[in-house]
Formats: C-alpha cells, structure tokens, sequence
C-alpha cells in the first residue's frame, strides 16, 4: 500500500473575495473528487482571498499508480482557469 500526497499552493489573481475563491476551490475541488476519486482539502490561508495550499491524497497498491494519479490530479489543477500553480511538493509514505 501505497500513500502518496500532493501539497499544491495556488494563486487567484482575479479574486476579490472570499466568497469566490471558495466557489472557484469548490468547484474544482468536487472535480477532484469525482474524477480521480481522492482527498482534497484546503490546508492553509483558508482566510486569504488570493491564496491556498491544497492537499491531494491517493491510496494505491503501487506507487506508480499513485504517481499517475497525484500527476493527473494536477494536470487539472494547472488548467483551472480562475488560478495559478505555484508550487508544488509530492511526498509518499
């Protein structure tokens, strides 16, 4: 068994409010869920209006598979329009 996490802190240059970067972070956050069926959660700055880090998590049997996963996880992520990737960290365990 395999853990793999993926620590993603993104921008929102156009945000004005709280209230739509936790629409925008809603919405891709329930994409996440839906389409690669892992965990996601806002981690840190959940009181800033142009800044989050997310946690991606994925169990697997291999950690190719989670490889693949946490990478088509962000590949999404990095097509949101309404943000920027600005860093990125991916630990196993």
């Amino acid at each position: 068994m395999v853990i793999g996490l993926l620590r993603v802190e993104v921008h929102y240059p156009e945000s004005g409010s709280l209230k739509t970067k936790r629409f925008t972070l809603k919405s891709v956050m329930d994409r996440l869920r839906r389409q690669f069926n892992i965990s996601v959660s806002e981690v840190e700055y959940q009181n800033l209006w142009q800044r989050s880090v997310l946690a991606v998590v994925t169990v697997n049997t291999d950690r190719k598979h989670a490889d693949s996963t946490l990478s088509k996880a962000l590949e999404l992520m990095e097509s949101e329009g309404d943000w920027q990737v600005t860093g990125i960290q991916t630990e196993y365990l």
